[in-house]
């Protein structure tokens, strides 16, 4: 999966399922702080992934993840 498909397909999740304005959708937005994704949405977007990109992420792996770009780095390291 290309990079592009990814962050479209992650953006789109994140304002779908957690109604996440999508001009906040940048790059370097920390997944906490500027997105307020707390440790209970972890668990949703652990569930989301594996749905839409076929592979489950361990609780353990998530925790490096910060920012936006990292998720999508992560994600596509592991597609």
């Amino acid at each position: 999966m290309k990079k592009e498909e990814i962050i479209e397909k992650v953006n789109n999740l994140l304002v779908e399922e957690f109604e996440i304005e999508a001009d906040t959708l940048t790059p370097e937005a920390s997944l906490k702080k500027d997105l307020e994704i707390d440790s209970l949405d972890f668990v949703d977007i652990v569930v989301l992934v594996e749905r839409e990109f076929g592979f489950k992420p361990k609780a353990e792996e998530l925790k490096n993840v910060k920012t936006l770009q990292e998720l999508y780095d992560f994600i596509e390291a592991k597609s």
